[in-house]
């Protein structure tokens, strides 16, 4: 398994638009195959600014679902929203205390 973090900025008149469309399709991302955790972070300091944590099984499960109609779909109604390149990372978790 492994830790998937994506960081996206937007202009504030459009974050209610992300965010509709977030909620909208937040269930169809956790349900697909592989991904096991979903959760969206907004920034504290700038609140233009989100995250996107999810949890997958494996690379091959997470290049399934980006190359999936859902996430198609997803991707084209966000990526005009952004106010900033968004930036992602693939990371292996190392420790995990609850």
């Amino acid at each position: 398994m492994f830790v998937r973090i994506v960081k996206m900025s937007f202009n504030e008149n459009v974050i209610d638009l992300f965010l509709e469309n977030f909620d909208a399709n937040k269930h169809k991302i956790r349900g697909f195959e592989g991904c096991q955790f979903l959760e969206l972070y907004r920034d504290k300091n700038d609140t233009s600014i989100f995250f996107t944590y999810s949890y997958w099984d494996s690379e091959t499960d997470l290049e399934a679902y980006r190359q999936s109609d859902l996430f198609k779909n997803v991707w084209s109604k966000t990526k005009p929203l952004f106010n900033a390149k968004p930036e992602a990372w693939s990371v292996d978790k190392v420790t995990s205390l609850k």
